[in-house]
């Protein structure tokens, strides 16, 4: 039997990372950075006013502070001006935030310093050189980098990229995942199960768990177990992924069948690993380019859970991210937990903050029966407890790994 830190470490090394493409910046949200993006203008590209007001020469309105400053308005630049201005001495030009100041004014006085006239107007407060004035290359230089390689595209970089004038950028894409349901008792959701059959669960939940990952997903949907289909399926999924998950292909006669339809793609390694749920599972690297493939079990939970632990971390390093993993911290048990000695339990809980001193507590839900898939759906974590430890009674401190956060 494998501890889950050795069956990951070989997951982890089997990664394939999709080579760099360049998208749209409107596409690249959520994805890395795979190159140094160098500005090549500044940014802002020309000083401009940063409030609504009048551009004067400093100097002219140094006084206005002990006394109001009379100064003829001699103009009005609006947002968007291509038509270039000159100041005289004691003149001031009325400008709109984000106007393109005139030659000589080097800082603006805002409307609530004046009394706002369009001709002759008062100033009653000076301002310092620079004073509400973006100066040119004040937030990015020519040459800069705007964003560097590595960094993740949010809605602040993708605002970055454009206000550099970039329309592409070069990102590491989302690797591809192809899930895949094995299994005669399967029906999808728009049919009726008859006797012995149930729904297919698992193509939908562990697609939707590797699209929150970041992966691109083709939910494959239901194959029966007939050897000749299922492989050729599985094998024109290789060529189109970079990670294959088959459920349900694990156990039993339906695993050895799988096992064997896929032996020619590679080995299919089935065997134990020390963790509860998802013991039993396969992992391999099948066809030409070894694409990792997983077989997961059955039980919805099982293959959500095994999902979470090997597939999701696997997904993320294909993304080029640095840490794989999600967020743990320390809580304090609410109610006491038991669990499998030998084996790392992941049991489903609700994660808390104390109101009184902002420290983690969590709530575990259910039993840590592998059936129930509602529990589940209530816990925002996992608690995580080690192999040699069978009992763990409330007030206690235990892991706790982040799962998605529901809004």
């Amino acid at each position: 039997m494998r501890t889950v830190d050795e069956q990951l470490a070989r997951v982890l090394t089997a990664a394939v990372r999709p080579a760099p493409v360049r998208v749209a910046i409107s596409e690249a949200q959520g994805l890395l950075c795979a190159e140094e993006v160098v500005a090549e203008q500044a940014l802002p590209g020309f000083d401009q006013a940063a409030v609504d007001g009048y551009a004067v020469r400093s100097v002219d309105v140094q006084a206005a502070s002990e006394e109001p400053i009379l100064m003829p308005v001699v103009g009005e630049i609006p947002v968007g001006s291509r038509q270039p201005r000159r100041l005289q001495p004691g003149q001031a030009v009325r400008v709109d935030t984000g106007a393109p100041l005139p030659t000589l004014a080097d800082a603006v006085v805002p409307l609530e310093y004046t009394d706002e006239h369009p001709a002759k107007v008062t100033v009653r407060r000076s301002v310092p050189s620079a004073a509400f004035v973006r100066r040119t290359g004040e937030d990015v230089q020519t040459g800069d980098v705007a964003v560097r390689r590595g960094a993740p595209i949010g809605p602040a970089q993708v605002g970055l990229l454009a206000a550099v004038g970039r329309d592409k950028v070069l990102v590491h894409p989302r690797p591809r995942v192809s899930v895949i349901s094995v299994g005669e008792e399967l029906v999808d959701v728009d049919r009726t199960p008859g006797q012995g059959q149930v729904y297919d669960v698992n193509s939908y939940a562990l697609a939707a768990a590797a699209r929150d990952a970041g992966a691109e997903v083709t939910r494959v949907g239901i194959m029966s177990s007939d050897p000749r289909r299922l492989r050729e399926v599985v094998e024109g999924r290789l060529l189109l992924s970079e990670i294959v998950v088959i459920a349900g292909g694990v156990g039993g006669t339906q695993g050895a069948e799988v096992r064997a339809a896929l032996a020619d793609l590679g080995e299919l390694d089935v065997s134990r690993v020390a963790m509860q749920p998802g013991s039993v599972q396969g992992f391999g690297r099948l066809g030409p380019d070894e694409i990792p493939t997983f077989a997961l079990p059955s039980n919805p939970v099982s293959a959500l859970v095994a999902f979470e632990v090997l597939v999701r971390p696997l997904i993320r390093t294909a993304l080029g991210k640095q840490n794989p993993h999600r967020r743990t911290v320390t809580a304090e048990l609410l109610s006491p937990i038991t669990s499998t000695k030998g084996r790392r339990g992941f049991l489903r809980g609700q994660l808390l903050r104390d109101p009184q001193n902002g420290s983690y507590l969590v709530q575990p839900l259910g039993t840590s029966g592998s059936h129930l898939l509602a529990s589940l759906a209530e816990a925002n974590c996992l608690v995580v407890v080690d192999e040699e430890v069978t009992e763990v009674a409330a007030g206690e401190e235990v892991q706790v790994r982040f799962l998605s956060q529901r809004g």
